[in-house]
C-alpha cells in the first residue's frame, strides 16, 4: 500500500477549520493531520477539544506552534490554510519557499485583477513574489479547473456566495444564451456560519435570530470572484447577500435574461451537459427546486430552475452547504484533485 499523505491544518480552530480536519481525519489516503496554531494566536487552547468539546475522548487532537522547521521534519506535503485573508497574505510566500504545496481557504490569492483585489487593501512587504503568487493562484473550483488544479501548487478556495452564484451561471454564459446587456441579479442568502466563529454586533444572536438582513450591498468581496471567472463586467451583475437565521446553508436565487427563446428542456440540457461526469452537482429537473436542507452537510451543489412562459427570463435557483462546497468540502476536493485520486475520496 502506497505511503499516506502528510497533511497540516492551520486554523482548525474556526467553523471551517473544524469542518475540515473532520474530513481529513476520515480520508483513507491522508495520516492523521497535524493541527497547527499560530504564535499570535490569542486563547491558550492547547487542543482542539478545548475549543470543541464534541472532540473530547476521541485521543486527542494537539494544536502545536507553527514551525517551518518542524513541518519539514514531520515530512508534511501540503498545508491548509483556514487563517483570515491577511494571515493567509503573509504566511503563503513563506510555506511555499518550504517546499510545501498550500490550499488556502481565504481569499488572499483568489483574484488576479488588482481592481476587485483592492477590497481586502493588502499590504505585501514583498511585492514582486505577491504578484508572481497572484499569477500563480489556481483558482480552486473543480467544476471549471480540473486540470489546472491537478498540477497546483498553490489553490485558492473559492468563496462560499461564490461557489454558489459561479455554478450556477457558468454552464449558460459558456453557453452563449444569456442576455448580459439586460443584467444579472443574484439574491443570495446565507446561514450565519458564514460570518466565521467570532462574533459581532450583526451575527449576535439577538441580531440574528427571528430575522433577515441584506448587507455588503454593491461590495461584498466576492464579487470580483464572480465576474473574473464568469469573465463578466462589474456592472453586469447585481448581487445582493443576506443573513439568514440559521446556523449554515446558503440558497441563491439568480435572476437572467436568456437572448433568445428557450424551452425547459433545453435549459436542462445546458445544465446537464456541461456538469456531465461532474459528481458534486446535481441538477433538479424542473419544476423541481433545490431548498437548503437538500445540501446540509454535503458537498453537493444543488441547481434547479424555473422558465417563464415567454421562454426567455430564467430563474436559477442554487444551493450549497457554506461549510463544506463552500470551504471545507470544497478543499479536500481540490486536495484529492492534486494527488490524481478520485473527487469523492473522503466525502461520501
Amino acid at each position: 500500500m502506497a505511503a499516506k499523505l502528510k497533511t497540516a491544518v492551520l486554523g482548525a480552530t474556526g467553523y471551517s477549520g473544524l469542518e475540515l480536519t473532520r474530513i481529513l481525519l476520515r480520508h483513507p489516503r491522508l495520516e492523521k493531520p497535524v493541527l497547527l496554531r499560530r504564535t499570535t494566536d490569542n486563547g491558550g487552547a492547547s487542543d482542539l477539544a478545548d475549543v470543541f468539546p464534541a472532540l473530547s475522548g476521541n485521543g486527542g487532537y494537539p494544536l502545536r506552534p507553527l514551525s517551518w522547521t518542524a513541518l519539514q521534519q514531520q515530512g508534511i506535503q501540503l498545508l491548509f490554510l483556514a487563517t483570515p485573508h491577511e494571515a493567509s497574505r503573509s504566511l503563503v510566500p513563506e510555506a511555499m519557499a518550504h517546499g510545501l504545496r498550500v490550499i488556502d481557504l481565504s481569499g488572499a490569492w483568489r483574484l488576479k485583477q488588482e481592481c476587485h483585489r483592492a477590497i481586502y487593501g493588502f499590504q505585501d512587504s514583498d511585492a514582486l513574489t505577491a504578484a508572481q503568487l497572484t499569477e500563480k493562484a489556481v483558482y480552486g473550483l473543480p467544476e471549471l479547473n480540473a486540470a489546472r488544479i491537478a498540477d497546483a501548487a498553490l489553490v485558492a478556495n473559492p468563496g462560499c456566495y461564490a461557489t454558489s452564484v459561479i455554478l450556477a451561471l457558468a454552464p449558460l454564459l459558456r453557453a452563449g444564451v444569456v442576455d448580459r446587456g439586460r443584467g444579472i441579479i443574484s439574491d443570495s442568502k446565507s446561514g450565519a456560519s458564514g460570518g466565521g466563529k467570532e462574533p459581532s454586533a450583526k451575527t449576535h444572536f439577538v441580531s440574528v435570530a427571528d430575522n433577515l438582513s441584506a448587507y455588503s450591498l454593491f461590495n461584498h468581496r466576492h464579487v470580483g470572484e464572480m465576474v473574473e471567472q464568469l469573465g463578466l463586467n462589474t456592472q453586469d451583475l447585481t448581487f445582493t447577500p443576506h443573513l439568514l437565521p440559521i446556523p449554515r446553508g446558503i440558497l441563491s436565487t439568480i435572476y437572467v435574461h436568456l437572448d433568445r427563446p428557450m424551452t425547459p428542456p433545453e435549459v436542462e440540457s445546458c445544465l446537464r451537459t456541461f456538469y456531465s461526469g461532474k459528481r458534486w452537482v446535481r441538477i433538479f429537473a424542473t419544476p423541481k427546486l433545490p431548498q437548503v436542507q437538500f445540501s446540509l452537510n454535503t458537498n453537493y451543489c444543488d441547481l434547479g430552475f424555473c422558465l417563464a412562459e415567454d421562454g426567455r427570463r430564467l430563474v436559477l435557483i442554487s444551493c450549497i452547504d457554506n461549510l463544506l462546497k463552500g470551504a471545507a468540502g470544497q478543499a479536500v476536493q481540490n486536495l484529492n484533485l492534486m494527488y490524481g485520486w478520485a473527487e469523492d475520496e473522503g466525502l461520501q
